[in-house]
């Protein structure tokens, strides 16, 4: 639900910005999401009983690097609507969008064992010439047996794991008996 009201807005940065101005807002409201993880911040920012005005003074002193009475003015319009909730979903939505405007996504790669970076690359540079993009991974050590890649801005999710090639192997050579 958040993410439909969030995607509303957007819509309405989008129309009165360029591509380079977005990135920019996109930014300041990844830092005010980055707040939302702060317990002490979530309390005041969602407490009924702290005025709409101070609420809005404090955001807007978040944003102010921003420099641009629109961006206040929908801080402004979210503290009035008591949507200051949905600042983490914007932000999220904001990333989606532009990544789906510049064709530049972001993956995840997993694996309980280490990956050289020139493979890394490659396969980012593979998967960009198949799905007409520019694709860029980082790598992330955990304990999947096997490795799997993800690209959530593409819905991509491939997954090679040890433990099921091995039981296809041995599936494949029973039927072969």
């Amino acid at each position: 639900m958040e993410e439909l009201i969030a995607k509303r807005y957007i819509k309405a940065l989008k129309s009165d910005f360029d591509l380079e101005t977005v990135q920019n807002i996109s930014s300041i409201f990844d830092a005010l999401a980055d707040s939302f993880k702060d317990d002490k911040f979530v309390s005041i920012i969602v407490n009924p009983e702290v005025k709409a005005q101070d609420k809005s003074k404090i955001l807007l002193e978040a944003v102010r690097p921003a420099n641009s009475d629109k961006v206040n003015n929908l801080i402004k319009l979210l503290v009035e609507n008591k949507r200051v909730d949905i600042i983490p979903a914007i932000a999220k939505e904001l990333k989606k969008d532009i990544a789906s405007t510049t064709k530049t996504y972001e993956g995840v790669i997993y694996s309980d064992s280490d990956i050289d970076a020139e493979i890394i690359d490659a396969l980012g540079k593979g998967l960009s010439k198949k799905f007409d993009s520019t694709i860029s991974f980082s790598f992330v050590k955990n304990d999947f047996n096997g490795i799997k890649v993800e690209v959530d801005g593409l819905g991509i999710e491939i997954n090679f794991s040890k433990d099921r090639i091995n039981s296809q192997i041995i599936d494949h050579i029973i039927k072969a008996i």
